[in-house]
């Protein structure tokens, strides 16, 4: 587990999203997510609280509040912003605040009230997610392959894990992309100017096929053998029409 000062020391930049996406309609707002008695998950909407120190949050008597209590196990999570679908995601183990110079002087600052059955907790993170969209949403139908989202995952340290080699970092950070199709999105982008232009295997893939060959032609076959055609019967001549008729007339039949 990690400290909030801890984990921007160790990533600023992806602390610096994360607080900027937590805290982006001014007073912290989010998800979190506790463990029921039963083993199921709760979530409840919360205002969480950064300072330079820590990430605390204020919790009233409640099922959440007892679940913290109890287990300790939190996940939080950002609300969804107006203009993207980026978001942020931590986990972690929540821990009463029993430092009363701590206390007053967040309760000062946020002027919490004292006629309330509030406790403040601190929440200690064990795991950071980021993920970015593009300009096409989180949609599975609306993603475009041009503008893939991109995931940030950081872990704290163990400190029961075994020394790290030396030259290496004790946390890992983990870039997470979606693989590019090697054709081209069907939906091209507002403005094709613009766009990177496809990749060197896209040519190959959208080659026309070879052209079958075509059927032999009358003139190819002249070389062939014909076969013999079959004789022609000979034409026996016609009669002539008095002829015919005389042949015919009851005269020449009598004699």
């Amino acid at each position: 587990m990690a400290s909030w000062s801890e984990f921007t020391a160790a990533e600023p930049d992806l602390a610096a999203a994360i607080r900027a996406l937590l805290q982006q309609y001014g007073p912290g707002m989010g998800y979190l997510a506790t463990v029921r008695a039963d083993g199921g998950p709760r979530v409840h909407p919360v205002s969480p609280v950064i300072t330079d120190e820590g990430l605390y949050c204020f919790v009233v008597d409640s099922a959440k509040r007892r679940d913290l209590e109890r287990d300790g196990r939190y996940a939080l999570h950002s609300y969804p912003p107006e203009e993207s679908d980026d978001e942020a995601y931590l986990t972690g183990h929540a821990h009463r605040v029993t430092d009363p110079a701590v206390t007053t002087r967040l309760a000062d600052a946020l002027r919490a009230s004292p006629h309330i059955d509030w406790r403040l907790f601190e929440l200690t993170i064990e795991t950071a997610m980021l993920r970015r969209h593009g300009p096409a949403g989180a949609l599975p139908l609306a993603m475009s392959v041009r503008y893939p989202p991109i995931t940030l995952t950081w872990h704290a340290p163990d400190p029961h894990a075994t020394p790290p080699q030396p030259g290496l970092a004790p946390h890992s950070t983990t870039t997470v992309t979606l693989a590019t199709p090697t054709v081209d999105h069907p939906l091209p982008p507002t403005n094709p100017a613009a766009a990177p232009a496809p990749p060197a295997a896209a040519a190959t893939s959208l080659e026309k096929p070879a052209t079958p060959p075509s059927p032999p032609t009358e003139a190819s076959t002249t070389d062939q053998p014909r076969s013999p055609k079959p004789p022609t019967p000979p034409v026996r001549p016609l009669r002539p029409a008095t002829r015919l008729l005389q042949d015919l007339s009851p005269a020449t039949t009598s004699a």
